[in-house]
């Protein structure tokens, strides 16, 4: 009877002090996006203005960090205390949160399946809502440049969709220097150019379509997306099918380590 008591306790003991390792990295990780979004928002006054954040019409890059920073905090914190002190509750807690992240990823992915066209109109209206707000935000500016360069594309559908953007837009009443113009990111590069030309794309759309090629990416991102999906989908399913492998291990770990401490709790009465 003593020998399994000790098994038991042995297996307890590396199944805890594992769970506790994994997740006091995870729980940094949530720090660390946390502690950058609350720098960013700090850097752009809106902590200073709580009522700004809802100013802007376009995604703000900032929550992105905030909802994984949170998500991660949490979930490291209930993993790592309930692992160290073996608490029953915070052990279901993170057994029963990490479940529900799996079924809600599990029910995205089916969707996305199911849904294709739905998913290809709202990330339409996604991207030309951001371009809207181009100017509004540097992160928001960053991230639509990243993106733009990254998949050597420009506009959701093509070039035409920044004359949604009022710095962009090709009518008599815009009076700026961009007019009729994409943002630089949409420009072919040069390899012999070493500085970035910021204005390479003014006045670019009043050229013909010809033209244009020379000189800027006329595929829209959406088109260029599914592309990348297509000749990356194995790289994508992998990554996919990992994290999922990882939270089902996350969550046998947890409901192992609580069994154990169920019948140590046992052998103790």
């Amino acid at each position: 009877m003593s020998g399994k008591h000790f098994n038991v306790h042995e297996v307890g003991c590396c199944i805890k002090y594992f769970i506790f390792g994994f997740n006091i990295i995870f729980w940094l990780l949530g720090v660390a996006f946390l502690s950058v979004a609350l720098w960013a928002w700090s850097e752009k006054g809106v902590l200073s203005n709580i009522s700004s954040i809802t100013d802007l019409g376009g995604f703000d890059p900032v929550w992105l960090f905030l909802v994984v920073g949170g998500v991660m905090f949490v979930l490291g914190f209930a993993g790592c205390i309930g692992a160290l002190r073996e608490n029953s509750f915070l052990l279901k807690f993170f057994s029963v949160f990490l479940g529900i992240i799996f079924f809600l990823e599990l029910t995205a992915g089916v969707l996305a399946f199911v849904f294709k066209d739905w998913i290809k109109d709202q990330l339409k209206f996604f991207i030309n809502n951001n371009i809207r707000a181009y100017r509004d935000d540097i992160d928001l500016q960053n991230l639509i440049d990243f993106t733009q360069d990254y998949w050597e594309c420009c506009g959701a559908f093509g070039p035409e969709d920044w004359n949604l953007n009022i710095y962009f837009n090709c009518t008599d009443t815009n009076l700026s220097r961009e007019k009729c113009g994409v943002p630089f990111s949409c420009c072919t590069k040069d390899p012999a150019e070493d500085v970035i030309n910021t204005q390479c794309g003014y006045d670019i759309r009043e050229k013909d379509d010809n033209e244009q090629k020379m000189f800027i990416h006329t595929k829209g991102c959406v088109p260029q997306f599914e592309k990348w999906l297509q000749e990356n989908l194995t790289v994508v399913a992998g990554i996919f099918i990992g994290i999922a492998l990882l939270q089902i291990f996350g969550i046998c770990l947890a409901q192992n380590l609580l069994r154990t401490s169920l019948i140590k709790e046992l052998h103790l009465i």
